[in-house]
């Protein structure tokens, strides 16, 4: 596909073409060690005219080379007394957080500084204007100390500041132990006081075949491996190669632009580095701008474009961030950045007002707007499509219509049509508009003439949904049709509208043993949909589409009586409006739901405000009917979703499309979608977030197989269907060989196979090379047990487990219950399913393994021993995903000593369970003295056991704290503060001067003050390990 605009190329930093280095030359056939290999890189970086200065290894070095880079870079010269000043007040400010060095490269580059003569200069860290002036060049083996002494691969410096960081792998290992190191650098002296590696914006890692990039921020969900990324060509072709990478990504201006132009830190402090592809889109849609501004081609579709970005790549992101571009072309006037309504939510409101005030709030008044186009300085305009077209309508004259004028729409299939574009045409005398969209309109799924390419012309870029599954940038689907109602299986599979909207059929979907039987199965599958397994309540959360109101009404209804009597119901909300009749312009359109729920019949009404009514009483809250108030309730209930206060959301047409929430994951259907309604619907689940969600869960009460097929063959490519769909049961069973890498994935039965003959016990694996075959092995059984708990095939086998095989009516009744014929359960008997116990022991050495290993690390005597275990990876975030929390424990607890008055058993017992638990290992010796030392003859239900537990763990705390508090001679008052702190964010950290503030009065500079404040901290991170969520006062 060829991108460029016009014939002349402009100077775009991600390629329409590049041959890759394999193509031209032989790669090395010879061993490359990780030496040689940071040497090749190094002589590649110099001979693209980077400079490189193999003697600066010390910070104190390091800074004085920012001294010369920043005075050339300014002109000037600081006396010594002046750059001591610079530092401490500007450069290298004692309080500066990671968050707060990066803002200076973002918003904060320019600095008045008063010299000692009293004049006063703009000193720049940066030059964003003339991105060439600033100086690049590359050091190694760097070494800083913080709770550790670090040495790091490769870091390019900008102007002296250390901005990017390389780490380097040979080949064979795995590139995620790349990104684990840089993550143990960041936490060890990365962010040390006084480091100048807290300006690190990027950090890029490699083991020479892999190659991906990242942005250095302190959102914990961010950071993680899944949200790495390569580098690619205009195409999305993948640039994975280290020598290929250097060649594109490390050209000069194109790194100081990815770092310079295309990052973001935004509002609520997360530092977001473009991908490839949003990059690519931007140059292409700036490029139109201009080509069309000089062959004077505004107005019309040859200076239009629109931009195919698929669901969940972060299209707001490039569209927001082309908006702030396209401000700085000197012929540009305005430029609106057009977003829907509904899709505001507070932290995109918070985004916009930051750039646009006012012009967001939400009302569809124009008042705001006008005085935001009336401001001089204002070239941003971020409104809504509803409030620009109730501008158009009521101004005849305004002096924007004859200025030049760039539009972006958000979201194009919602705005493409209809009033505001007419609207648009009669005024605006010399517009560029432009559209972004997962879906666009085409012929295929187009109702009238209209189509995404008739209103804005041609395609700009497209990165289609195969292209962000494949780079893992959103997940696959797994659709199941749960078809376990006989007596409704003609309505369900029924594919005609006007037959599924007459009456009768109506009703018969709505009939109230279909509503009780699907809400059963809700109730009963949701925790293993949502990965909230036995005593943990973490995991995702879910949401219902259903056809109507009505629909909406009767299952809202229905969940809640059959979960009355449960100790731990599910928190459900709902949430829908009025409908106007509008003419839909695509099939399988998601009906728009306005914020005005008065103009809805009585009966709909009434419903809606039983429903806010609890809505308020289950989170103490006001909300009501009122227009204003609505659209709140429509904010409040989008946030806890996304925060997880709600469990299952049920939803008509709301929140189907545009609405962001990583934690959902499962979605269940019971309406008839199609094409762009359904992908959109669907991809509510597919945002990525860690190894646990490995796929959009999507689970329907109509047959929706074809219509699944028609909208992703028409939104991806022509091998679509086996890229986008999940895998069957069978194929996870029995192995399978994956269509995107060609690489041959084992099967559960293989996995348990393999486990129980190589590792029958536990307790026998003693040497390394047994310790490293068992994790990558018992890692391969966490992979495909996390997937197969999705499957409803493999939570029957499960509760298989639990009846006597050799009972034919036992059998039989399990049978029935599954809705599963005999044949199936026949099969189901010969497979092979690892024992509880045995899992749990298989955790608990997994566990002590990874504890092992990081103890070894530690003690830089064994590092060399510890390269074999390079390889390997820890799959912390599945063990995490199948955590059960201490209120569960204490109930086993309580359960165990009622039927076995035996401590010493019970004891045994407890220790299994919470070695087998990442989260509760360090709780340990705490829960096992709560034991001994409490008469739980007296305790009889499970608050009691809970109050009692906190009771002593309080107090317990209290004592050790000041004992570690007396015994370290620390800052009393000083140290409750940050222990307290530290419990409260559930870690301790370094980073700051808090910690300082604690010990006992000693100069920095004293030999022995590093070693007391690392001892302090070891001991105070170990004490926060055992009483996090503990609660109570020190």
């Amino acid at each position: 596909m060829n991108y460029n605009t016009i014939a002349e190329t402009q100077n775009y930093i991600v390629l329409d073409d590049y041959t890759k280095f394999s193509k031209v030359s032989e790669a090395p056939t010879t061993y490359q060690s990780e030496h040689a290999l940071e040497r090749e890189f190094i002589e590649d970086l110099i001979a693209q005219g980077y400079e490189y200065l193999p003697q600066l290894t010390t910070p104190a070095a390091l800074l004085a080379n920012v001294r010369t880079q920043l005075q050339s870079l300014n002109q000037v010269v600081f006396t010594d007394e002046e750059w001591k000043r610079f530092c401490e007040e500007y450069l290298d400010r004692a309080s500066d957080s990671l968050v707060d060095k990066s803002r200076k490269i973002h918003d904060n580059y320019i600095y008045d500084f008063v010299f000692d003569d009293g004049h006063i200069q703009n000193i720049y860290l940066v030059d964003k204007k003339v991105i060439a002036r600033n100086k690049v060049q590359v050091i190694n083996q760097f070494e800083q100390t913080g709770s550790h002494a670090n040495r790091y691969d490769v870091t390019i410096l900008v102007n002296g500041l250390p901005l990017v960081q390389i780490e380097l792998k040979k080949r064979g290992v795995a590139i995620r132990e790349a990104f684990n190191q840089v993550h143990r650098y960041s936490k060890e002296s990365f962010n040390s006081e006084s480091s100048l590696y807290k300006y690190l914006q990027l950090f890029v890692i490699s083991n020479d075949t892999d190659t991906r990039y990242f942005a250095n921020t302190i959102k914990r969900e961010k950071n993680n491996f899944d949200f790495t990324m390569h580098w690619a060509k205009a195409n999305n072709e993948l640039i994975r190669d280290l020598k290929d990478f250097t060649a594109t990504f490390f050209q000069k201006n194109t790194l100081l632009q990815v770092v310079l132009t295309y990052s973001v830190l935004d509002v609520s402090d997360t530092l977001l580095v473009m991908r490839p592809y949003q990059i690519a889109a931007t140059e292409r849609l700036l490029w139109k701008i201009r080509s069309a501004h000089e062959t004077k081609k505004w107005s019309t579709t040859e200076g239009f474009g629109y931009i195919w970005h698929t669901t969940g790549s972060g299209k707001t992101l490039t569209s927001f961030k082309a908006a702030r571009l396209a401000t700085e072309l000197d012929f540009v006037d305005k430029v609106f950045f057009v977003v829907d309504r509904k899709d505001l939510d507070d932290q995109t409101m918070r985004e916009y007002r930051h750039f646009s005030p006012n012009s967001v709030n939400g009302s569809t008044s124009t008042k705001g707007l006008k005085e935001n186009l009336e401001k001089k300085d204002n070239k941003i305009i971020v409104t809504t499509i509803q409030k620009l077209n109730n501008l158009m309508r009521s101004e005849e004259h305004l002096p924007v219509y004859d200025q030049q004028v760039v539009f972006i729409f958000d979201e194009a299939h919602r705005s493409q049509f209809g009033e505001a574009q007419k609207n648009l045409k009669k005024k605006f005398k010399k517009y560029y508009q432009f559209g972004f969209t997962g879906t666009p309109i085409f012929t295929d799924n187009a109702l009238g003439s209209e189509t995404t390419v008739s209103v804005f012309g041609r395609e700009l870029h497209a990165y289609v949904i195969t292209d962000a599954i494949r780079d893992e940038k959103v997940l696959r689907f797994k659709v199941d049709y749960n078809d376990v109602r006989p007596q409704f299986k003609g309505i369900e599979t029924e594919q005609d509208e006007a037959k599924l909207s007459a009456a009768e059929n109506k009703r018969l979907l709505l009939h109230p043993e279909r509503i009780k039987e699907i809400s059963t199965y809700i109730l009963r599958n949701f925790r293993l949909k949502t990965h909230r397994n036995e005593g943990s309540n973490k995991g995702f959360n879910a949401m219902f589409a259903v056809s109507s109101v009505e629909a909406a009404k009767c299952y809202y209804q229905e969940l809640n009586a059959l979960q009355k009597d449960s100790d731990r119901p599910l928190k459900i909300a709902t949430i829908f409006s009025y409908a106007a009749n509008e003419e839909q312009n695509a099939i399988g359109d998601i009906t728009d739901e306005t914020f005005e729920p008065t103009a809805m019949d009585v009966s709909a009404k009434e419903f809606l405000e039983k429903v806010i009514v609890d809505y308020n009483a289950m989170f103490k809250t006001s909300f009501s009917l009122e227009s204003k108030s609505f659209e709140n309730y429509y904010r409040d209930l989008s946030n806890r979703v996304k925060n997880q206060e709600v469990d299952l959301m049920i939803v008509v047409g709301m929140f189907l499309t545009g609405f962001d929430a990583p934690m959902l994951n499962t979605l269940f259907v019971d309406k008839n979608l199609r094409y762009h309604g359904l992908l959109q619907a669907y991809s509510r689940t597919n945002r990525i977030y860690n190894s646990t969600k490995s796929f959009g869960n999507i689970v329907t009460f109509r047959d929706l197989e074809q219509a699944t097929i028609d909208a992703i063959t028409l939104f991806g490519d022509k091998s679509t269907k086996n890229v986008i769909l999940e895998k069957s049961y069978q194929e996870y069973l029995n192995g399978f060989t994956d269509i995107i890498t060609g690489k041959a994935c084992r099967g559960y039965n293989e996995i348990v196979k393999e486990l129980k003959e190589q590792f029958p016990d536990p307790d026998e694996i003693h040497t390394t090379a047994d310790k490293k075959a068992f994790v990558k092995l018992f890692g391969e059984y966490l992979q495909v047990e996390n997937i197969l708990q999705n499957y409803d095939e493999f939570t029957h086998l499960k509760a298989l487990q639990t009846i006597d095989k050799n009972d034919p009516e036992a059998l039989k009744a399990f049978a029935e219950e599954h809705f599963l014929t005999e044949e199936q359960v026949a099969s189901m008997v010969q497979l092979e399913v690892l024992k509880d116990r045995l899992v749990q022991d298989y955790k608990s050495t997994y566990n002590d393994i990874r504890d092992w290993v990081s103890k070894e690390r530690e003690n830089a005597a064994q590092e060399k021993q510890l390269i074999d275990w390079e390889e390997v990876v820890f799959e912390v975030d599945l063990l995490k995903s199948q955590e059960i929390d201490l209120d569960y424990i204490l109930e086993l607890i309580l359960e165990h000593h009622k039927k076995n008055k035996n401590k010493e058993a019970l004891v045994e017992e407890v220790r299994r369970i919470i070695r087998a638990s990442i989260g509760n290992r360090a709780k340990e010796s705490l829960i096992v003295d709560f034991i001994n030392e409490t008469n739980l003859n007296t305790i009889d239900d499970k608050p009691t056991i809970i109050a009692a537990f906190f009771t002593y763990a309080q107090e317990r705390q209290k004592n050790e704290a000041a004992e570690l508090i007396a015994e370290e001679n620390l800052n009393e008052e000083a140290a409750k503060r940050y222990i307290q702190l530290s419990l409260k964010r559930e870690y301790a950290s370094e980073n700051g001067t808090d910690l300082n503030g604690i010990l006992p009065k000693m100069s920095p500079l004293n030999p022995q003050y590093r070693t007391k404040k690392q001892s302090v901290f070891r001991k105070i991170a170990t004490f926060v390990e055992k009483y996090k969520g503990v609660g109570g006062e020190l």
